[in-house]
C-alpha cells in the first residue's frame, strides 16, 4: 500500500488514495500503522476517495482506530494532496466528511498549494449537540449552552465551555496568573476529561491562555489520539469559546505546539474559517 505523511502545524497523518489503493480494516489499520515506534507514526489515518456530493470523501481514523468525525489540520493536507497529486485542477474544492460538506480554498506558491483555508461551518453549542449529558452533581439543560461550567478533575475544579465543531470540545480558559499551559500535565488531565461521564461520545479538550484579544496560546488533548502538536477543530472551538465569553475578537491567531492558526468568525450565525500551512512529510510504502 502505497502513502504519503502530511502535517499542518505538526498535526501528522498518513494518507491513503483510495481511487487507486483498497484498505481492508480501517480501523486496525490506522492503529498499527499510526504507532510511532511500530508504525509509520501519526495521528491517525486519512482515507480519499470519491463522494457523490462533493469533490471527494474523506474517511478520518484516530491513532486508536476509532472512527472520526472531522479533522481541520487533516482536511488542510487533503486539499494539498489532491491538488498536488493532479486529482484536482480546482483551487476551490468541496469535500465530504462524516461532519457534512466543508469547502476548501487553496493558495498556491509555485505550482504547489503552501496554505488552505477551510470553511469549518457554524459551531454548535447546545448541550444537547456536543453531546454532553446531566449527571450526579452536574445539571444540564439539554437546550442551553455550556458557557463556563464548574467541572471537577482530579480535584480541582476547571471552567468549561462547550463548543462542536462537528466534534466535541470542551475549552478551559487558564486564569492569568495561574499555571501556564506549558506546565500542565495533559497525560494525567487529557484522559480524566476525555472520559468524563458527562461527555458520551467522549470529547477533546483545549487549554487556553488568552494574550491578548487577538492571539491565543493552547495545548490540545484529542480524544482517540492523546495530545498533538495542534488540532484544527480545536482552534476554532477556542476560538469560538473566546468570542462567546468575551474574550476575543472575532479573528484570533491560535498558537499551538506545532505552529500558528488563523481563525475568524463571520456573520451573525458565524461561520467559523480557519487557515494554515499544510506540508508533505515523505512518501512510501507499507
Amino acid at each position: 500500500m502505497k502513502f504519503t505523511k502530511m502535517q499542518g502545524c505538526g498535526n501528522d497523518y498518513i494518507y491513503v488514495n483510495c481511487f487507486e489503493e483498497q484498505v481492508e480494516y480501517a480501523g486496525e489499520t490506522a492503529k498499527r500503522l499510526s504507532h510511532r515506534h511500530f508504525g509509520i507514526g501519526g495521528d491517525g489515518l486519512i482515507l480519499i476517495g470519491p463522494s457523490r456530493t462533493a469533490d471527494f470523501l474523506m474517511t478520518m481514523y484516530n491513532a486508536d482506530g476509532s472512527l472520526g468525525a472531522m479533522c481541520g489540520n487533516g482536511i488542510r493536507c487533503l486539499g494539498k494532496y489532491v491538488y498536488d497529486k493532479g486529482l484536482t485542477d480546482k483551487t476551490e474544492l468541496l469535500v465530504e466528511t462524516k461532519a457534512g460538506v466543508k469547502r476548501l480554498k487553496l493558495k498556491l506558491s509555485k505550482g504547489k498549494v503552501k496554505t488552505v483555508g477551510v470553511d469549518m461551518g457554524v459551531p454548535k453549542l447546545l448541550a444537547r449537540e456536543i453531546p454532553a449529558e446531566a449527571v450526579p452533581g452536574i445539571s444540564i439543560d439539554p437546550e442551553k449552552r455550556i458557557q463556563e461550567l464548574p467541572l471537577e478533575i482530579l480535584g480541582n475544579t476547571y471552567q468549561v465551555t462547550c463548543v462542536s465543531m462537528g466534534n466535541p470540545h470542551a475549552v478551559v480558559f487558564l486564569t492569568p496568573g495561574e499555571q501556564q499551559a506549558e506546565a500542565l500535565n495533559l497525560w494525567t488531565l487529557g484522559p480524566a476529561f476525555e472520559s468524563h461521564p458527562m461527555f458520551p461520545d467522549r470529547v477533546n479538550v483545549e487549554f487556553a491562555q488568552v494574550l491578548d484579544q487577538g492571539h491565543i496560546k493552547m495545548r490540545v488533548w484529542e480524544r482517540g489520539t492523546g495530545e498533538t502538536f495542534a488540532c484544527g477543530t480545536g482552534a476554532c472551538a477556542a476560538a469560538v469559546a473566546g468570542s462567546l465569553t468575551g474574550r476575543t475578537a472575532d479573528s484570533v491567531v491560535v498558537e499551538t505546539t506545532g505552529g500558528s492558526l488563523l481563525v475568524w468568525l463571520e456573520g451573525e450565525a458565524p461561520r467559523v474559517w480557519m487557515e494554515g500551512p499544510a506540508v508533505t512529510v515523505f512518501e512510501g510504502e507499507v
